[in-house]
């Protein structure tokens, strides 16, 4: 997985969270069993006795620390002494973590790992769900679009999953419980989170060692970085007071209900109807790529909203319960709200994937998969789909004789799975409408869904 902190010297913000439950020590039936030749000291850390000013911050550690091995070291306290220069962003972090961390915190709880790992979300995306790295990953975890499918976050024309905060956290969690099944070690857990779980592999074999600190000079430089942030990020977020950072208020009404929409909604339809900023809805549903609500009743989707009084349930039950035209459906968003997206770009001299993704507010695994690309160069000249209008997948009509949705058959398919995904569909009904004499489909079909 790329992730958005490169070096030392990034400018991290940080947060305050609530310690977590404590676990049992590492499993027995870990790929790398410890032995009594594995016990190592960390190198980095000096045996001879710290500094006062110094020993302070080894002894804050000491006392935070649970599960996870929060060590003390020049590298650690490299990556505090830059935290603490910027209280301000660190501020704005704290602020947000009081809405983010609670949705962390029982992910974690229910995959059975340490809450304090929610800290690395400062480290992937300063708790940003809409963080896009020039590589594409994306959402508050930054996952890469094949790690995100390996833990279940679906990603189309309307959703992108990892910038959902809960469902991100639960595939966070599920990778990070697999990694420290694996090295019965948490910290080379979040090492693997960075780099993958094959280069801490190589390093453990190149070491001889089963310690971090002792791998480290054989891990990506990005790496040997990322942890000491990570710990860095941990006493920052206990010890913020200590450095007169205080928690800065966000954005939008973190007091929040949930609905479960099983229609296409437009969240500004939503936001006309609770009288609420369409930014600050669009900051609670990250994850509608074109700010509708693509919901149906087999498959609902969540909609949060903050806490309205009860004067305005009709109006908002009047919008869920109301189809919106297809044209509405279709129109691209740009993940900055009130900025629309052309249909198309050319792509001018010595521009990148990176350069135009920026640019329009999309990731650039969207831009390949719009246009078929395989790679992230693009020609001079060559016209690139923004969106992926121009091969509906889906269509919304009021109209009776358009009373249908249109489905691109994907591999595996069968007519009865297909059927089975959508209220009242059968395979014969599916057959009679798309004039199949027998029951074989190709990946790339279009099929015919009556909407009943």
């Amino acid at each position: 997985m790329k992730r958005l902190l490169t070096c030392a010297i990034c400018v991290l913000s940080l947060t305050i969270s609530k310690a977590g439950t404590r676990l049992a020590g590492p499993p027995t039936t870990n790929k790398y069993p410890k032995t009594s030749g594995d016990t190592i000291k960390n190198p980095l850390i000096s045996q001879a006795p710290l500094p006062a000013y110094l020993a302070v911050f080894k002894h804050r550690l000491d006392s935070i620390q649970k599960d996870v091995q929060l060590d003390y070291n020049e590298y650690v306290q490299n990556y505090i002494d830059i935290y603490t220069r910027h209280k301000d962003e660190m501020g704005r972090v704290i602020g947000l973590a009081q809405y983010y961390f609670p949705i962390y915190e029982k992910a974690f709880r229910e995959a059975g790992i340490p809450e304090e790992i929610e800290y690395l979300s400062i480290v992937e995306s300063k708790l940003d769900p809409t963080a896009v790295s020039r590589v594409g990953a994306t959402g508050p975890w930054q996952f890469m679009p094949a790690t995100a499918k390996l833990y279940g976050l679906n990603m189309d024309s309307f959703v992108d999953d990892r910038r959902d905060p809960i469902q991100a956290s639960y595939a966070a969690a599920a990778y990070l419980k697999d990694a420290y099944m694996e090295f019965g070690d948490w910290l080379l857990a979040i090492a693997s989170y960075n780099c993958g779980k094959s280069n801490v592999e190589r390093a453990i074999e190149k070491a001889g060692a089963l310690d971090f600190w002792a791998i480290r000079q054989y891990l990506p430089t990005e790496t040997r970085n990322y942890v000491p942030a990570y710990i860095a990020t941990a006493y920052v977020m206990n010890y913020a007071g200590k450095h007169d950072i205080s928690p800065i208020a966000g954005s939008f009404n973190m007091n929040t209900d949930t609905v479960m929409v099983d229609k296409f909604i437009s969240l500004n339809n939503v936001s006309q109807a609770l009288n609420i900023d369409i930014r600050e809805l669009s900051i609670l549903n990250p994850s509608y790529k074109r700010q509708v609500i693509n919901g149906t009743a087999a498959a609902p989707r969540r909609l949060v909203i903050p806490k309205v009084p009860a004067t305005s349930y009709p109006a908002l039950y009047e919008v869920l319960n109301t189809d919106m035209p297809a044209t509405t459906a279709y129109t691209a968003v740009s993940d900055k709200p009130g900025k629309s997206i052309p249909e198309s770009h050319k792509v001018k001299k010595g521009e990148t994937l990176g350069d135009i993704a920026d640019n329009y507010g999309i990731s650039v695994q969207d831009l390949k998969d719009w246009n078929n690309l395989k790679s992230t160069k693009s020609l001079a000249g060559k016209k690139l789909w923004l969106n992926d209008a121009h091969e509906t997948v889906a269509k919304i009509s009021p109209k009776a004789e358009t009373n249908f949705i249109t489905y691109k058959v994907k591999q595996g398919d069968t007519l009865s799975a297909i059927a089975a995904k959508f209220e009242g569909a059968t395979v014969d009904s599916i057959k009679l409408l798309n004039g199949l004499k027998k029951g074989a489909i190709q990946p790339g079909m279009k099929l015919k869904i009556s909407r009943g």
